[in-house]
């Protein structure tokens, strides 16, 4: 028979779980990271984008793109030039992943000496 204790604790993981699905479902894939990585050290144009993602296709970037800016991580800018340039720039709540980023990073750098080490 379950518990009073029980049914809070469970409560409590899934208002631990939603939040992460959340968010993994806006970050899935191996490319949107890296992107905001990217723009984290300033605004890009597409190609400055596509080089500096070593392996990722225009085709993929082009979609990761609209993604992040439909999620509010980036922003799109148009310049009225001949031809048009268009510039990214990460927003501030894609900055606000700095701290996530950071972490993973170090979680990274420590699980690659652990597995290389064995």
């Amino acid at each position: 028979m379950a518990k009073a204790s029980d049914n809070i604790e469970k409560k409590d993981c899934q208002e631990i779980m939603l939040p992460i699905k959340d968010a993994l479902e806006i970050l899935k894939g191996k490319w949107k990271l890296p992107i905001i990585v990217s723009l984290s050290f300033g605004s890009k144009r597409f190609k400055e984008i596509s080089r500096e993602i070593s392996g990722i296709t225009d085709r993929v970037l082009s979609k990761e793109l609209k993604e992040l800016e439909i999620n509010y991580l980036l922003t799109r800018t148009v310049h009225d030039t001949f031809p048009p340039t268009v510039e990214y720039e990460i927003t501030e709540h894609g900055l606000s992943l700095e701290k996530v980023i950071m972490e993973l990073k170090d979680w990274g750098v420590e699980h690659r000496k652990k597995v290389i080490g064995n």
